[in-house]
């Protein structure tokens, strides 16, 4: 995976890891303990938390990662693929309140070399 920053209106709003491959976007948060930042799926437009050890917040992304629909995951659950979605970012629950992120808000991503 690979590293970065995810930025709204030019402003860091978390550290972020991001898929480079299928088996990556895959096993997303699985197996981990809690989330310090979040994780880009890029390429993905549904998710499941089907043996996650903690809920998730999850923000449905356009191809030019405009907000655009949120949702609170506990584990055990599936969100079905969003019209338009292209990405999905997975924070733990309650980030993206913290952070003020909001639909419609545009993001960017900043990777780390």
């Amino acid at each position: 995976m690979r590293s970065g920053w995810l930025l709204r209106d030019g402003d860091v709003v978390c550290a972020i890891e991001m898929t480079d491959s299928f088996g990556e976007r895959v096993k997303g948060l699985l197996g981990r303990e809690r989330c310090e930042g979040g994780l880009h799926l890029d390429g993905a437009r549904a998710v499941h938390t089907a043996g996650m050890k903690f809920p998730l917040d999850v923000a449905f992304l356009s191809e030019d990662l405009v907000v655009m629909r949120m949702v609170r995951m506990p584990p055990w659950r599936v969100a079905l693929p969003r019209p338009g979605a292209r990405s999905v970012l997975q924070t733990e629950a309650g980030a993206l309140e913290r952070w003020g992120v909001r639909v419609a808000d545009q993001l960017d991503i900043r990777e780390v070399e």
